[in-house]
């Protein structure tokens, strides 16, 4: 059974090695003439208008983990509805019951007060 995956694991390995070399040789080969110009923050091409100011509120990550959460949740929705006459009542129950667990996760969120901004 596992060497159905070895070309995966192949893959997994060249990707990695082709990423560490590239890596390896800009950090060796590449040019390295240091300015102050390059040192400073840069802030959509103009200089920063303020320094960073300490931590961001919860809600920024909260808001962030959300999105991501419901977003990744939300890609299984395709290869659903691609497939959807061919998985036939059993794959629309199951579908169904991961709408469930969604909209739960959603209302125990929205309860929570994780969607509203103070």
């Amino acid at each position: 059974m596992l060497e159905n995956y070895f070309g995966i694991l192949v893959m997994f390995i060249l990707a990695a090695g082709v990423s560490g070399l590239f890596i390896f040789l800009s950090q060796t080969l590449g040019p390295k003439k240091p300015n102050p110009a390059k040192d400073m923050p840069f802030e959509c091409g103009k200089k920063p208008f303020e320094l960073p100011s300490g931590r961001h509120s919860v809600k920024f990550y909260l808001a962030g983990m959300l999105f991501v959460l419901f977003d990744i949740e939300m890609l299984f929705f395709f290869p659903w509805a691609v497939l959807c006459r061919r998985l036939g009542l059993f794959g629309f129950l199951e579908m169904m019951f991961f709408l469930f667990i969604l909209m739960t996760g959603f209302a125990y969120a929205w309860r929570k007060g994780a969607l509203e901004w103070k």
